[in-house]
């Protein structure tokens, strides 16, 4: 199934029924009086959260909803029918943004299940029984349906996971994600081979975490390069990062720093999270070169510097023990508000 992140949709909440115009009429009785009911409610426009969707392609082929209208009011003071909701199905992650320059967001479905009513439909009019009084008691007077709500919006979709895979292009996230789940993610020995984001769960010492591989980042990615922007905003929900350096870069500190640059300067918290450092295809190295990047990488980024080599396996088990440890301690974002009101 092809990945797509981002979506346009165009909403419309049903209109509500007309009220009706109606007199009793029966035998032996000859001035009955107005009985006509009121119009039924338009349906609501209605989002749910489901497990086991991790695309937004099914809106690249159907871009207008819309809810059913309410039925017109009866007769013998019969009110119509409300008009069906109609429920939209997106994947866990989802966001609702306005159409507008700054993409308002309206909306962040992070739990299976969950449900928005998202534009309520229109009231039904008022039938003429509704107007009989005193002075007037054989009114022909009714109220059409009110219209429903009506607006583009945006899907933008952020993927859900644990952990995340960071590094510059062909730094051997796909292979280490092969190794350690069950993605099955396309490896190849040339850049950008992943080009849509992968999740797989890891199985780890009993313990289960979903871990995100991302694109490779290019410079410039915080600004759109390679809509690099895109990518990044997959792990933004990530509890820990694990950033992948390739051993056999030619300067593997500044390959640390250029995507260290891009998560700075994105922001959203990035730039905050806990990570995790690799420097990964060790098997490609002699042992007295790879101690030397080591503590070039330990001496720029402050922290300690993991070695392995995901086509091996070597240095695996230590790394998905820290990260285990990692995902156990620290608690999910909070997070933006689930509902925003229109």
């Amino acid at each position: 199934m092809q990945f797509l992140d981002q979506a346009k949709i165009h909403l419309k909440s049903g209109w509500g029924g007309d009220g009706a115009v109606s007199f009793r009429r029966e035998k032996y009785i000859e001035y009955g009086g107005p009985d006509g009911g009121t119009g039924g409610k338009g349906g609501d426009i209605i989002f749910e959260a489901i497990e086991g969707l991790n695309t937004l392609i099914d809106f690249r082929y159907q871009q207008h909803f819309r809810a059913d209208r309410g039925t017109h009011g009866m007769g013998r003071d019969r009110t119509g029918a409300g008009g069906d909701d109609l429920v939209i199905k997106v994947p866990v992650g989802t966001q609702i943004l306005a159409d507008d320059d700054d993409r308002t967001l309206l909306a962040d479905l992070t739990q299976a299940g969950e449900r928005i009513i998202f534009l309520r439909g229109g009231d039904g009019g008022m039938g003429n029984a509704s107007y009989k009084s005193s002075t007037n008691r054989a009114p022909r007077q009714y109220q059409n349906g009110f219209p429903g709500e009506e607006m583009s919006v945006w899907l933008r979709l952020k993927l859900l996971a644990d952990a995340g895979l960071v590094g510059l292009p062909n730094a051997g996230k796909s292979t280490f994600l092969n190794a350690v789940t069950n993605a099955r993610a396309k490896v190849g020995d040339y850049p950008f081979t992943t080009l849509k984001p992968q999740l797989g769960v890891v199985s780890h010492k009993g313990r289960e975490f979903v871990l995100a591989d991302i694109p490779g980042l290019i410079e410039g990615a915080a600004e759109g390069a390679g809509i690099g922007d895109r990518f990044l905003g997959h792990i933004e929900r990530c509890r820990i990062l694990l950033h992948l350096v390739d051993a056999t870069e030619e300067d593997p500190v500044e390959a640390y720093e250029i995507v260290r640059g891009e998560l700075d300067a994105y922001g959203a918290g990035l730039e905050d999270k806990d990570e995790i450092i690799a420097l990964n295809k060790i098997d490609a190295m002699d042992a007295k070169t790879l101690t030397k990047l080591v503590k070039k990488l330990e001496k720029v980024s402050g922290a300690s510097v993991y070695r392995l080599s995901g086509a091996t396996g070597d240095g695996v088990d230590e790394v998905l023990d820290r990260l285990i440890e990692a995902v156990g301690r620290l608690k999910p974002d909070e997070g933006e508000p689930a509902w925003s009101p229109v």
